[in-house]
């Protein structure tokens, strides 16, 4: 089977599932390295197959502590893979402006749920939906920072 480690999207506390399972989609986790990765906690919905075959069995305190450890693992990894983009000259398509920076996102990240690229204005004035190569000179969680070059 063929995984993208670009992105995932995982429910955690879906009917059934015992500490074991969970472990097993934290160790997937470390051994995948997503770039990015989003998880929610299950909930029924009327009319699904889930909803209308299988117990809700999952406490919702277990579904919480789960889906909070699961997350605060795929921030450890994205803080890793964010920071070796440091140095790295990256495409970035500006969104928009927020006071002193300028809002961007790689060419690889779409817009609201992905990192973000952020560079100071400065008295420079970037478009919004243009393109510019952008030298990353830091890093956090989930967002970079850089420098129009």
């Amino acid at each position: 089977m063929k995984i993208s480690r670009n992105s995932w999207n995982s429910p955690v506390g879906h009917p059934g599932e015992t500490d074991e399972d969970f472990e097993e989609l934290m160790e997937f986790t470390r051994w995948a390295r997503f770039e990015r990765m989003g998880a929610f906690a299950y909930s029924e919905e009327d009319g699904t197959y889930s909803g209308e075959h299988y117990e809700d069995d999952v406490p919702e305190s277990v579904k919480q502590k789960r889906l909070d450890r699961l997350m605060q693992l795929q921030q450890d990894i994205s803080a890793e893979l964010e920071a070796q983009k440091i140095g790295q000259t990256l495409q970035v398509i500006i969104d928009r402006k927020e006071g002193n920076w300028y809002i961007g996102r790689t060419e690889f990240c779409s817009p609201e749920v992905d990192p973000e690229v952020l560079i100071p204005a400065d008295g420079k004035r970037l478009r919004t939906g243009q393109f510019y190569q952008v030298k990353i000179t830091d890093a956090e969680e989930f967002d970079l920072y850089g420098q129009v070059i």
